[in-house]
């Protein structure tokens, strides 16, 4: 990881750190970061903050200002950052359960969500408790107890039902009928390798470690998740249709 990723971590727990002062708990790299699968240009900062008791409105508001863009210049593609109360990221709760919600950075819409009943619903709840399933495996703490401590798992059961919404979700979003490339197909591919691996091994891979690995195992079809990791280095995305075709299997595969 780039000293630059490194020193914007280290300046985002140290700025909530500052805001929170005796509330603050810890903070924790997330995602592409947490699965060592970071793309400087592609991958997003993803960083979870824990505090001890639930925020105001102003704390959050306050948050939000200091950690935005235009304060605190994000060098990747945006900031994802979520914030938690310890007692939620314990619990091991499938529900939302987040305090703040906020994304912004230099290809990305600001976006403040300050509880989660704000959010859309079209936009999906299942992030949030998978997102803390990885941190609990994976998590990278910035300041803390160890992440395995901090976030608890959900069980297998809750995982399975949010990794089929989330198929859901992406089966849901519109894409192109005919047999061009499909911008987002691979992105949904991986994905898909990635709750399958999930469940069949109980472990969480980066999407591209996930294709790879169901490709050494004999998923069909092969090409299609060896396209969708091409696409990931500039080659052209699966079809819409193929991108579809996938995931259906999968989802038959997940709720059998």
């Amino acid at each position: 990881m780039s000293e630059e990723i490194n020193g914007y971590l280290t300046a985002v727990s140290d700025t909530a750190r500052a805001v929170l002062a005796g509330n603050f708990v810890g903070a924790y790299a997330a995602g592409s970061l947490a699965l060592d699968a970071f793309q400087p240009g592609r991958s997003d900062v993803d960083i979870a903050l824990l505090c001890r008791d639930p925020l105001s409105d102003a704390v959050k508001r306050e948050l939000i200002a200091r950690l935005r863009h235009s304060a605190l210049p994000c060098p990747a593609r945006g900031l994802e950052l979520v914030v938690y109360t310890e007692a939620v990221a314990r619990s091991g709760t499938r529900e939302p359960g987040f305090e703040l919600e906020l994304n912004d950075g230099p290809a990305m819409d600001f976006r403040q969500t300050l509880r989660p009943a704000d959010r859309p619903a079209a936009d999906g709840a299942f992030w949030y408790g998978l997102d803390r399933s990885i941190l609990h495996q994976s998590g990278r703490a910035l300041a803390g107890p160890p992440a395995a401590e901090a976030f608890a798992d959900l069980s297998a059961q809750d995982v399975r039902s949010l990794l089929i919404d989330s198929l859901h979700w992406w089966m849901a979003l519109p894409t192109p009928a005919n047999d061009d490339p499909a911008a987002g197909a691979d992105d949904a591919v991986l994905g898909a390798c990635r709750a399958l691996v999930r469940c069949r091994d109980g472990i969480w891979l980066s999407k591209i470690d996930a294709g790879r690995h169901l490709i050494s195992t004999g998923y069909q079809p092969t090409e299609v998740i060896e396209q969708s990791i091409a696409a990931r280095s500039g080659e052209p995305s699966p079809s819409g249709p193929q991108s579809r075709a996938f995931q259906r299997g999968v989802l038959e595969e997940i709720s059998a």
